[in-house]
């Protein structure tokens, strides 16, 4: 028997696990949201000067990301990281139908790990660049996979991430509004900056913009999250199915959203990056002090 999740714990990690595991299938049909998010955290690297020999694409799912980091970066080894077996099972399919599509690709371009964002099997100081897409909402609280991403990118490398914030899905949540949790628990971008410092990263970078989907009705929308693994996962949920009459309210609380007959659905996407710099304390705790050569008078 399966273990109940940890009171303690706000999201269900084996509810995530779930959710993606019943949608690897269909994933990359239905996660268009995923792979615009994605396109627009691309052109940010547009304006970053990095030149990686190791990129961590953390959360990978099907590996979508992997294809343009390759483009961008051809002399890097890339590594995809996710905890959903079955997505990684996707992930490696599509490298296999590409490398046979497209021979001229290195075999070596993409390896693919079973991994915890909190528990990386890669050593201290292995990376370059470490990319996630909208991974950090799945987890628990970010802190913990900040430091991984800390103890595994090399001094001068990057860390940078996706995330939904708290306006996301805010209609969907007023709808219901009797107290149980209908949408992931979502972290403010001043905390993420403020989290990522405390953590040890150097010069965070964050901004946000807010992206708005419209449906015919809520089943739609409610369909599309599923066959993405968007359900909520959150250990508050309801366990157990929603009646007619508590849909009949839904639906009527969205239905008075509606424009030209669509029902809107908000998306708060946060982007962030930071660096990692010159440790500060060994370590043991004790402090780093650097001095540096005093130049010669001309």
């Amino acid at each position: 028997m399966a273990a109940a999740p940890d009171p303690a714990r706000f999201v269900d990690a084996r509810q995530v696990r779930r959710n993606f595991s019943r949608a690897a299938a269909g994933y990359d049909a239905a996660a268009f949201l995923a792979r615009e998010v994605d396109r627009r955290m691309l052109e940010r690297l547009d304006y970053v000067r990095i030149a990686p020999k190791r990129i961590l694409d953390l959360g990978c799912s099907t590996g979508a990301s992997l294809t343009a980091l390759r483009e961008r970066y051809r002399d890097a080894r890339l590594v995809g990281a996710d905890f959903t077996l079955p997505m990684l099972q996707a992930a490696r399919r599509e490298k296999t139908f590409l490398s046979r599509l497209m021979p001229f690709l290195k075999p070596q371009a993409a390896a693919f790990v079973a991994a915890d964002a909190e528990r990386l099997p890669l050593a201290h100081g292995s990376l370059g660049l470490i990319w996630s897409n909208l991974l950090l909402h799945w987890l628990d609280e970010p802190r913990p996979a900040f430091r991984e991403a800390l103890r595994t990118l090399e001094v001068g490398g990057l860390f940078m991430f996706s995330t939904f914030g708290p306006d996301t899905l805010r209609e969907l949540a007023a709808a219901f509004g009797d107290g149980d949790a209908h949408r992931q628990r979502f972290t403010d971008m001043h905390d993420l900056g403020d989290m990522l410092v405390e953590c040890g990263f150097a010069d965070p970078v964050m901004d946000m913009e807010v992206l708005t989907l419209t449906y015919a009705s809520v089943d739609d929308l409610v369909r599309e999250l599923r066959v993405a693994g968007e359900g909520c996962a959150m250990t508050g949920r309801r366990k157990g199915l929603a009646g007619r009459g508590v849909w009949q309210r839904v639906r009527a609380a969205l239905a008075r959203l509606a424009q030209d007959g669509r029902i809107p659905a908000t998306f708060e996407v946060v982007y962030g990056h930071a660096w990692k710099g010159e440790p500060k304390q060994t370590a043991d705790g004790r402090a780093i002090v650097r001095f540096e050569p005093r130049k010669k008078p001309a």
